[in-house]
């Protein structure tokens, strides 16, 4: 059976171009800086998202992780949201690999940290509490709804952050998305912060990596601590180059992707049974409930729905969310909707 499949925009497949492009890919050792397509790769990536360097990394955990690592030293702490990726679904890195410890402040609905909070959180220059160090901002905020930061928060931020002697990682994922939704480019989400990660494999299609950009002196030690994690690819220009095609033809097309989960979130809405956020979809995610009458959990309704040929994510008991990315076609927003009404009725 072909499944619809919107249980992330990670089940992505590489485009035909993208296929041909690495199969002809010019490689050499990454690991001693000699793959011309992954420096041509990390050339792109700091410049559209305005830094000096950037560094090729096998995820975007593995991104996040190394800024963190290459920000942090053992015992220092980071301010990151309760509903952070970095915080909720990268398996505790920063403080088992890197013993960094977190304070987490709760996520604003819009997945904001309030900069009262983020100021309340940082540590007086005491000897029984750790160095606050960095404070880590998500774009877009995955547990948030999928929504987006604006260019002014980010600065806004920033800003307060270096006033106090701090740094700022921002783990943008699916910061194309963010930037996309508000009809700016990506540098002016990114260029107030010390460091940003993003992902290349999910909506922008390529199989496999994510970007680190910072400054030369960051990405120098970044680059190290690659190597540490078990992250030197060697000949990996075979992968950088569906990256670059991923930059190159993949950015503005994610509209499509936002106007579809628009299309799917008003026509769930007619479905009984069914109860979709208020403002979703912000981006590609659509967060929906089941209504207190439905007598099924979502994890019997995920598995309904898979006979259907719908695959979905429950993200709690009686809660989803649904991602459309490029395999995604109008025909398939249809059927997601039909199989819904046929499960519910």
């Amino acid at each position: 059976m072909e499944f619809i499949d919107l249980r992330s925009d990670t089940v992505t497949h590489p485009t035909p171009q993208m296929r041909e492009a690495m199969a002809k890919a010019e490689v050499g050792d990454d690991v001693y800086g000699e793959d011309p397509t992954v420096n041509r790769l990390q050339e792109m990536g700091a410049a559209m998202t305005r830094k000096e360097a950037g560094l090729f990394v096998s995820s975007g955990t593995m991104g996040n992780l190394a800024a963190i690592l290459a920000h942090c030293g053992r015992g220092d702490e980071a301010i990151l949201g309760n509903k952070a990726h970095t915080f909720l679904f990268e398996a505790g890195g920063i403080s088992a690999l890197g013993g960094v410890h977190s304070c987490q402040v709760d996520n604003q609905p819009d997945g904001s940290l309030a900069i009262e909070d983020i100021e309340a959180a940082i540590r007086p220059d005491d000897a029984h509490h750790p160095v606050t160090r960095l404070i880590a901002l998500e774009n877009t905020h995955n547990r948030c709804g999928g929504t987006y930061q604006m260019p002014e928060y980010t600065r806004q931020v920033s800003g307060f952050a270096h006033q106090h002697g701090l740094v700022v990682h921002l783990d943008g994922a699916r910061i194309f998305n963010a930037a996309v939704a508000q009809g700016v480019v990506a540098k002016e989400l990114t260029a107030p912060v010390d460091s940003v990660t993003f992902c290349l494999s999910k909506g922008l299609c390529a199989p496999v990596g994510s970007l680190l950009c910072g400054s030369k002196e960051f990405i120098a030690k970044a680059h190290h601590i690659r190597k540490q994690l078990g992250g030197g690819m060697r000949q990996a220009g075979i992968l950088a180059a569906a990256g670059i095609v991923a930059l190159d033809t993949m950015v503005d097309r994610l509209a499509e992707d936002h106007a579809r989960a628009r299309n799917l979130a008003e026509g769930l809405k007619q479905v009984k049974g069914l109860v979709v956020d208020a403002g979703s979809p912000a981006t590609n995610m659509v967060f929906l409930s089941l209504a207190e009458a439905v007598p099924f959990t979502a994890e019997q309704v995920v598995e309904k729905m898979k006979t259907l040929g719908v695959r979905i994510s429950a993200v709690s008991e009686r809660r989803f969310r649904l991602v459309t990315h490029y395999w995604i076609e109008a025909e398939g927003v249809e059927k997601t909707i039909a199989a819904f009404r046929e499960v519910l009725q």
